[in-house]
């Protein structure tokens, strides 16, 4: 047996460590973190994702109903605090891919319960700007999106959506700044790849939603005829500016 197989193979076998508290166990996330960090929490807009009133359910936001985004839905893993968010940085900057495919196994788990019979046709990571992905030398939304399309049985297309300018990091931006750097960021190549499908958008984080509303809206105008969000953390109210 070749050096790298024996070495994939014994990492099988060896305990890792919980990305969160160090504790030796077969998965990343041990147990008690997981239900901890990762379980039920309060009901979401199904539109947004974001937190609802205490004893409201499966019902639109107040935001959503008086306007309407371009995405139909929004489905996230977790809310974007700590300690999760500190995975989030790590994977983003510290180039942790296995991340990556913890983030898919827990948006796969949120999924199965709320897709049913609305599954979408195609995952359409969100592209990265040229510029961004030499720097970084990866797509995060990219990285997730493959194993999550595998685990819910859904074809990924990396390349269904360009980027067609740089623009400023959302999170240095708030409000009108946001929208404005977001405008005609997004293309679409072919129509046909588009037109009359349910099409899923992965991302890392949600948090103003500017990123997707606007990704969600090419795709529309493009003929997508549904388009569901899929981040692994949905950023609360108050950490908002």
């Amino acid at each position: 047996m070749g050096g790298g197989l024996w070495r994939a193979g014994l990492a099988t076998l060896l305990p890792c460590g919980c990305v969160l508290c160090g504790a030796l166990g077969r998965d990343p996330l041990c147990p008690p973190c997981r239900a901890q960090f990762c379980g039920t929490g309060p009901g979401r807009c199904p539109v947004c994702a974001e937190p609802l009133p205490d004893g409201a359910k499966g019902v639109p936001c107040g935001r959503c109903v008086q306007r309407r985004p371009a995405y139909d839905a929004t489905i996230a893993a977790v809310s974007y605090e700590m300690p999760l968010d500190r995975l989030v940085l790590e994977l983003k900057f510290g180039g942790r891919l296995a991340h990556a495919r913890l983030f898919a196994s827990l948006l796969a788990e949120a999924s199965h319960a709320t897709l049913l019979d609305e599954r979408p046709a195609l995952l359409c990571p969100v592209p990265l700007a040229p510029g961004r992905l030499a720097e970084r030398g990866f797509n995060q939304a990219l990285e997730i999106a493959r194993p999550l399309g595998k685990l819910l049985d859904i074809g990924v297309a990396p390349r269904l959506a360009q980027r067609v300018q740089e623009t400023s990091a959302q999170s240095r931006l708030r409000g009108a700044a946001r929208r404005a750097n977001m405008a005609h960021v997004f293309a679409v190549p072919e129509r046909a790849a588009v037109a009359g499908r349910h099409i899923g958008i992965v991302d890392d984080v949600m948090s103003s939603g500017q990123t997707l509303q606007e990704l969600a809206a090419v795709l529309k105008r493009h003929g997508a005829t549904r388009v569901t969000n899929f981040v692994f953390a949905r950023t609360p109210p108050h950490r908002k500016h």
